[in-house]
């Protein structure tokens, strides 16, 4: 997906980008800004708008917005690379190779099989199945980056089990509706759990210091009905708009059962694939009470399952994804942080709250909530949107007269259910988004729905909800 190839590649457009973005460049630096937050808004917007409108990949894209910022002097060489040494970006790279070995093995066949057997006689059913399984193991994961190195290899394998994959041209057939499925699981149950994301406590206690007391029962109150809400429509929506080529598969419960059969019992290959597996789910899930590193834990079990020969030095080799994933996010995660550091967020944050200073307090509600998930267009981390805009938004709703549980807990719902908004939008959706199975429009297309979806789903039924139980 995010290999680049000539075709790929059009002068035309990049022209187009190149111009709006010296535009910007040139233009006069707001009050309140510093001259680097405003040239360097300019070149992230610039590389983004690249992507957008499909002048090129998002790898070459990121490369040169980040010499971009070099050259011009808008970031020193140590800010620059500052993304490339983020645990949680090499968390991502850990768990996309022990994702690869899992496959490898023979136990994510298995596993997939196993799912079909009993959920496969649709595709519809398949969707449900991904979302019900992360939103049982959401509570016990502080980290949605972790949760999704769980949840993508259980994808990987039931599309490849179906018979659909990107290396023979089958992405269509179902395994491109599993992948965004994926992406949207994770924005749903993130915010239906105070524990289900590592900034949602950070959040939290924002409000506490506002006066909103918010524990884990209360969060669940809140989110239990907008949530199962989104649960059950999006797997709907997507199966609408994505269109898969295989819908209903009647037969492929009889068939998995058939494969499972002529599979045997399972190698000593898979045994070590599953011990490791499951000792990394336990060491993510614990992280937080024993103080180890994510990244750490995934490593170490990669490690294993080299040492163990179920994953070489060859395969190490082809992984050529891999390295794109840490390029691309940590150049795209280092040029976001690097703005908001400059204060370009909280100063648009700032200027965007203050135009609504006056009006009712449901029209305020409604524009703050909206407004704030459009701005993750210009995000690569839910931790530092919240951080930037949180604290100023619900100040400003609640002086306009929101009711100040509403307008917290609402914002804090929004900073999981956006994060599906662009390829970006969270380190947790990049393991999905390097799968092959969904092109860079595919992904802000699809992302927009399921976040526009989630938007109206969170104000229309949990509005009147989270003002019942509140």
């Amino acid at each position: 997906m995010t290999s680049s190839r000539l075709s790929d590649i059009r002068p035309a457009r990049i022209a187009v980008a190149a111009v709006i973005g010296f535009i910007i460049w040139i233009l006069p630096v707001p009050v309140g800004l510093s001259l680097e937050a405003w040239r360097l808004f300019a070149i992230f917007f610039t590389t983004i708008l690249l992507v957008l409108i499909q002048a090129m990949p998002i790898f070459p894209a990121s490369l040169l917005g980040m010499v971009a910022a070099l050259f011009t002097g808008v970031l020193r060489p140590d800010q620059a690379y500052a993304g490339f040494s983020k645990d949680f970006i090499l968390l991502i790279v850990a768990a996309f190779l022990v994702a690869r070995a899992v496959i490898k093995s023979g136990l994510g066949r298995r596993i997939a099989f196993h799912v079909i057997r009993r959920l496969g006689k649709s595709t519809l059913g398949l969707g449900y199945s991904v979302m019900i399984t992360d939103a049982v193991i959401a509570p016990a994961f502080p980290s949605n980056t972790a949760r999704s190195g769980v949840l993508f290899p259980i994808v990987q394998a039931i599309c490849l089990g179906s018979g659909s994959s990107p290396d023979d041209g089958t992405e269509k057939k179902l395994g491109n509706y599993l992948m965004i499925i994926g992406m949207a699981s994770l924005t749903v149950s993130s915010a239906l759990w105070l524990t289900a994301m590592a900034v949602n406590p950070v959040g939290a206690t924002i409000a506490q210091e506002a006066g909103v007391e918010i524990g884990f029962a209360s969060w669940f109150l809140a989110a239990v009905v907008p949530s199962l809400s989104a649960l059950v429509i999006l797997p709907l929506i997507l199966l609408k708009v994505v269109d898969p080529e295989t819908k209903q598969t009647p037969e492929a419960p009889a068939a998995a059962a058939a494969e499972l059969e002529k599979m045997g019992p399972m190698s000593g290959r898979e045994w070590l694939t599953a011990g490791v597996f499951a000792f990394m789910i336990v060491g993510w899930a614990l992280s937080e009470v024993l103080a180890v590193d994510k990244a750490g834990i995934a490593f170490l079990g990669l490690a294993i399952l080299m040492v163990g020969r179920v994953y070489s030095m060859a395969d190490l080799k082809t992984e050529g994804e891999a390295l794109s994933i840490w390029v691309w996010f940590g150049i795209l995660f280092t040029l976001s942080s690097s703005l908001n550091e400059f204060g370009f967020m909280t100063w648009l944050g700032g200027k965007v709250a203050s135009q609504l200073q006056g009006l009712a307090p449901t029209v305020v509600y409604v524009c703050l909530i909206v407004v704030y998930v459009l701005l993750h267009y210009l995000f690569v981390s839910q931790t530092a949107h919240l951080l930037a805009l949180f604290s100023v938004f619900m100040s400003v709703g609640i002086t306009s007269g929101v009711d100040p549980a509403l307008m917290a807990l609402m914002l804090l719902f929004a900073t999981n259910f956006f994060a599906a908004i662009t390829p970006q939008g969270s380190s947790a959706n990049v393991l999905f988004v390097g799968s092959g199975y969904l092109t860079t429009t595919e992904l802000y297309k699809y992302g927009a729905i399921i976040t526009l979806a989630n938007l109206l789903i969170y104000l229309v039924i949990g509005t009147p909800w989270i003002l019942l139980v509140s």
